[in-house]
């Protein structure tokens, strides 16, 4: 059953939709706040659908998800201890917004850079920044979790992971495309055996 394939095809379908750029920046705006869907779903079919805007997308994406880890900074600033600690508890994110506190206590800056370009949450990255600068409760410089910071920063990585994707995809065009397709179910297979030993490599080793 060639499940995979059918979800390829059906995003490349929608890549190519009428509609589809503003699928893509919406879904980056929300994506930094609260959204679990990551940018790359919808960025990297857009950009094999159509390689000679790939970096017109890439901008889009990084400017949209910008904005919206931003607006996530803000809500770890001013809303996360009035309102949402009981929530995240709720959603088992508590123990991730304590795992960000504690390598941006050891990383600083540099797991911010970190966290914007590799696939960790930015959502929660960007909460715990605006929470830890509200709280001064981290043993690093101030500077380091002031806004104009986060967002260079923010720019820096998720623009240089964006940027990534859309050069890797426009160079490749129709032949990656095509190679993707043929390959896709081992592929996709492959990424569900990984995640499922990463948890259980995690669920006995965590204590």
């Amino acid at each position: 059953m060639k499940l995979f394939e059918k979800c390829y095809d059906k995003c490349i379908e929608l890549a190519q939709h009428k509609y589809a750029v503003w699928f893509l920046t919406g879904n980056s705006f929300i994506e930094s706040i609260f959204w679990p869907i990551p940018v790359d779903i919808m960025l990297a079919p857009m950009c094999l659908a159509n390689p000679a805007r790939a970096y017109r997308f890439a901008f889009l994406a990084t400017v949209s998800s910008v904005l919206g880890a931003i607006v996530g900074y803000y809500v770890g600033y001013y809303l996360y201890e009035l309102f949402l600690v009981d929530w995240f508890n709720s959603l088992g994110w508590s123990e991730a917004v304590g795992t960000v506190q504690k390598y941006l206590q050891q990383f600083g800056i540099f797991f911010i850079v970190i966290g914007s370009f590799t696939p960790v949450p930015y959502k929660i990255v960007a909460i715990c920044c605006g929470l830890a600068a509200a709280n001064h409760n981290l043993d690093i410089p101030t500077w380091q979790l002031e806004i104009w910071m986060f967002i260079l920063v923010s720019f820096l990585g998720r623009g240089a992971r964006f940027y990534l994707i859309a050069m890797l995809l426009k160079l490749g065009g129709s032949r990656l495309a095509q190679k993707i397709r043929k390959y896709i179910d081992i592929i996709g297979w492959l990424t569900i055996a990984a995640a499922i030993l990463f948890i259980g490599w995690y669920a006995v080793f965590r204590n």
